[in-house]
């Protein structure tokens, strides 16, 4: 991924229509508005796009679309391996990567069970690598079925090889950012895209490549802004404006998302349903409340910022 610019890679939402299909024509809307706000890349079939609801054969239609929709804009990076044999994994991985993406990525979380040692990832990672020829592969500590961190030294052993250029990180700890940065250094193409927004400008200026938050399923114009603008020494004040606004508001998006985040574009004239195949509770009267709220306040500090 490009290291001479931060950019926003946007995690995408996966629109269903309200019988439970993919709703193609709302996947053409939704890919379109992430490249018109300014996205630097797009992550499909992510957990986000509820991958793990999704069959195999409409993971990969899906993400041809999303390749398609895109036409070259932008890289594409998705999601190739979920559990199982190495041997599957790698396949899954290669019928990705003919998709058009520009590479594809491995959850930790599926190369070893939550009580197995560094070690075991470690070598499963290699032999993925070996069979996998030459395919450009990323990392993604997703959260589901369980949340494995990648250590530096990790981080370090598998950027050296060239084959990594792509991590989606959820330490949620900006030393440890910081110490997985210097770690990675000894590979250019190496990106590492920042999850955690209550740190998002500390991450920036320590070196992430950009940012690949949830929060971008709302205002994905306004994590555009902040990676064109985190370091910009006349925008200091308003930078501080949008940290606070996003460290503030970091509960209510993540309550029954994805739903809550369907129901804000929709308030944002986009037209896609608030089905999910994820059971994630009930959208209450009240938090549809707290999002009215957000729409409010996102609105003013449109207008604050000059967004």
């Amino acid at each position: 991924m490009e290291q001479s610019k931060k950019g926003f890679i946007p995690v995408m939402l996966t629109p269903f229509k309200d019988n439970g299909a993919v709703d193609y024509v709302a996947l053409t809307r939704l890919t379109e508005m992430y490249l018109h706000a300014g996205a630097a890349g797009v992550f499909a079939n992510c957990l986000s796009s509820e991958m793990f609801e999704l069959t195999g054969e409409e993971r990969l239609s899906i993400i041809k679309h999303v390749v398609e929709t895109v036409d070259g804009a932008v890289p594409v990076v998705a999601t190739g391996t979920f559990g199982g044999p190495i041997e599957k994994q790698a396949d899954f991985i290669k019928r990705v990567y003919d998709t058009g993406t520009s590479a594809v990525i491995a959850i930790t979380s599926l190369l070893a069970d939550v009580n197995e040692p560094d070690t075991a990832l470690n070598d499963r990672v290699f032999d993925l690598f070996d069979q996998t020829e030459n395919i450009p592969l990323g990392f993604y500590e997703c959260p589901v079925p369980y949340k494995r961190l990648l250590s530096p030294e990790q981080i370090q052993h598998f950027a050296a090889t060239g084959r990594v250029i792509y991590h989606k990180d959820t330490c949620l700890n900006l030393e440890i950012v910081k110490q997985k940065l210097e770690a990675s250094k000894i590979n250019k193409a190496f990106g590492l895209y920042d999850a955690y927004m209550v740190h998002a400008v500390e991450s920036l200026k320590a070196g992430s490549a950009g940012l690949s938050c949830i929060q971008g399923n709302f205002f994905p114009e306004l994590i555009v802004w902040l990676c064109d603008h985190y370091d910009d020494a006349s925008r200091q004040h308003e930078v501080a404006m949008v940290q606070e606004f996003l460290t503030e508001n970091m509960d209510v998006m993540h309550n029954v998302y994805p739903i809550i985040a369907k129901y804000y574009l929709t308030k944002r004239g986009l037209k896609i349903t608030t089905t999910t195949r994820r059971d994630v509770g009930y959208f209450s009267p009240a938090i549809r409340n707290k999002i009215e709220d957000l729409y409010s306040n996102y609105t003013t500090l449109q207008s604050e910022i000059g967004i």
